[in-house]
């Protein structure tokens, strides 16, 4: 609800700017400055939805079965992980999913080529939680 709200006042405000710019397109001036507002705004919006980054990322990471002990050493740096073995086209692999707050992406990208340096590595924003190990630890009550 508040995001349409918002969102109706963000129209508002860019029809009323380029109200300006087309009442007065004598002046390049006044185009100018709607196109440097709009980009500004486009840039500060993008890094303050970055900087608060509400919401979380999985990850799945995938690497030679070897690396068993993965697993275990990501999840004592306080991830959940899901694992399970794969068949590879060059034999065993272990999958792992991974799921973290998104403000703490870069940091998992970094423990996890830290410890396994050839992982492959797909991330993704889901849309729908349910339980698990995170949404637990973060609220008790709810799951």
């Amino acid at each position: 609800m508040a995001a349409s709200i918002l969102s109706m006042d963000e129209v508002f405000i860019n029809f009323m700017g380029l109200k300006i710019v087309l009442d007065n397109l004598d002046n390049p001036i006044n185009i100018e400055a709607y196109c440097v507002g709009w980009g500004m705004g486009v840039y500060l919006g993008s890094k303050i939805e970055s900087s608060m980054a509400l919401s979380y990322i999985v990850f799945e990471v995938l690497v030679d079965f070897v690396e068993f002990e993965l697993p275990k050493e990501i999840r004592d740096q306080g991830y959940g992980v899901t694992s399970r073995v794969a068949d590879g086209k060059d034999g065993k692999r272990l999958v792992m999913k991974v799921l973290a707050k998104r403000n703490c992406e870069q940091k998992l990208r970094s423990l996890v080529v830290s410890l396994a340096s050839k992982a492959f590595i797909i991330s993704y924003e889901p849309n729908q939680l349910n339980g698990g190990f995170l949404l637990r630890s973060l609220n008790p009550n709810k799951i």
